[in-house]
């Protein structure tokens, strides 16, 4: 049976020690005071990944609530087409469930480290899923301000933003070694929880007033997602590999191998921006949900490779075998400008199709990882006396 981890792989995973430096003020002096105060209250025999795992499902319900009461971003525009509505309810209850999220990813580590279970599959777990968390948290967010604010095509920009910023600093550990977890990420897990909450309160009305200068809330959104990236994040990104290679503290690779990382992140964002672009039927607008989904899909596999690669110091894939199928489907749909229903029906096939292979290559690596280091993912095996 075909192995998704080479034995290169695996023997990397073996010498694999977790390296990282947090710098944030809301990170130390207040989340972690209160993770530690929270995981005093685990049962020493729940597995860690079994509260990563929780925590993630938790914003696929939060996906599946917002899929419900408002699939097309439909709820606050003036012209509802499908009379939308978003009940209070659902804003306070997505807020709670996206605290506890946040606060399952905070305590897992913790646990592991209490438990004794620390290890390479414990990390990989926990950032590929939080690599799918990448989609399907802001999309959640997008209900708040809907279609009148900002358009599907502008939201999938937001939304690459993220992708880029979530991928860098995985491609910034591959060449310095090390995890410089970025500031940005704590201030928008509890802006956002806020922002939910505080929803469920006012209603999503209160966000869609003119600002001075006509601005809107929407658009301050969409403009500090980006300026905090390129602040917060990218910039500094750039500086701690140029440190790493002035000071010879990195992986010291040659230039393309340093970059390689970046090729199939390149070639997506191309081939999915030239189908939300260019669609015969605008696509992007008539299956927004369907479009991000397998957007964010296809960019969970390629960072979940380049995951497993820098924490097996190997070498990073240039090219993702879900690019060969999205890139005929858009392909094909591009030169024979097939009829609206047809370009849906083809979208849908290949997220149905690029989820099963996702979750199948998450699932075997997890197994094989286990299989090597004779570990269970969800239960901890009795230590022998």
């Amino acid at each position: 049976m075909a192995r998704f981890l080479t034995d290169e792989q695996l023997k990397g995973f073996e010498k694999y020690k977790y390296n990282s430096i947090d710098t944030s003020i809301l990170s130390n002096y207040v989340m972690h005071p209160f993770w530690n105060w929270c995981v005093q209250f685990c049962p020493e025999w729940v597995a860690p990944n079994l509260l990563t795992f929780t925590g993630f499902l938790l914003t696929v319900l939060n996906f599946l609530l917002f899929s419900y009461y408002d699939y097309g971003f439909y709820a606050l525009t003036d012209d509802n087409p499908y009379n939308d509505h978003i009940p209070s309810w659902v804003w306070a209850i997505t807020a709670v469930n996206l605290f506890v999220a946040y606060t399952l990813d905070g305590i897992d580590g913790k646990q592991a480290r209490r438990t004794g279970t620390s290890g390479p599959l414990g990390e990989l777990f926990d950032h590929g899923l939080d690599s799918y968390s990448a989609v399907l948290i802001p999309t959640c967010l997008y209900s708040i301000f809907g279609r009148d604010e900002l358009s599907p095509l502008r939201f999938f920009f937001v939304i690459w933003n993220i992708f880029i910023n979530f991928y860098l600093t995985h491609w910034e550990k591959y060449n310095t070694g090390v995890m410089f977890l970025p500031w940005g990420y704590d201030f928008t897990m509890i802006g956002s929880c806020i922002l939910l909450l505080v929803t469920s309160v006012v209603g999503p009305r209160a966000w869609h007033v003119q600002l001075p200068g006509g601005v809107t809330p929407g658009l301050v959104f969409e403009l500090v997602l980006y300026f905090s990236a390129m602040i917060t994040s990218q910039t500094i990104i750039l500086w701690n590999i140029y440190k790493s290679y002035r000071d010879k503290t990195g992986k010291m690779r040659s230039f393309p191998e340093a970059v390689r990382p970046l090729l199939p992140l390149l070639a997506f964002f191309t081939l999915s921006t030239l189908w939300a672009v260019y669609s015969p039927s605008d696509v992007l607008s008539r299956g927004p949900r369907l479009f991000y989904i397998l957007t964010g899909t296809i960019f969970s596999n390629i960072n979940c490779r380049l995951i497993v690669s820098q924490m097996s110091d190997t070498r990073c894939e240039a090219f993702n075998g879900l690019l060969l199928p999205y890139g005929l489907v858009m392909g094909a749909v591009m030169i024979f400008r097939v009829s609206p229903m047809t370009e849906l029906l083809l979208l849908a096939a290949l997220c149905i199709g690029s989820s099963i292979a996702h979750i199948y290559y998450g699932t075997k690596v997890v197994q094989e990882m286990c299989e090597h280091f004779n570990i269970e993912c969800f239960h901890i095996k009795p230590k022998i006396k």
